[in-house]
């Protein structure tokens, strides 16, 4: 049974910064990428980063330049440094992991306000 454990999200103030870390564990499945999706009250599920297994990356133009994504292939985690947050970062943040099916993780609130 694929298990996830996802951690780092909180409140912070705009301008500040959060690090996201999700780990996979219970399955030998090789995911051939992984990432963060995102959703805010009453909006749909959005894409933020994902990494593939040979280290491409895939950025929503709007945090491109203020965060970053990076893995363990070893360890079946990926991990979301953000960087200059904005209230408009504000949702959960959803972990997934791709293999025959994207396999997602319980999500962890970020809240950016003053």
């Amino acid at each position: 049974q694929v298990q996830f454990v996802e951690s780092g999200g909180g409140l912070v103030q705009p301008g500040g910064s959060l690090r996201l870390s999700c780990a996979v564990s219970g399955t030998f499945i090789t995911f051939y990428a992984m990432g963060w999706y995102r959703q805010a009250l009453g909006k749909q599920r959005e894409l933020v980063a994902t990494i593939s297994n040979g280290g491409t990356t895939n950025y929503r133009d709007s945090v491109k330049g203020r965060f970053t994504i990076s893995r363990d292939n070893a360890k079946n985690t990926v991990t979301l440094q953000m960087n200059s947050l904005k209230p408009e970062d504000t949702a959960i943040y959803y972990c997934v992991a791709a293999a025959d099916r994207n396999y997602w993780g319980q999500g962890t609130q970020v809240t950016v306000s003053s």
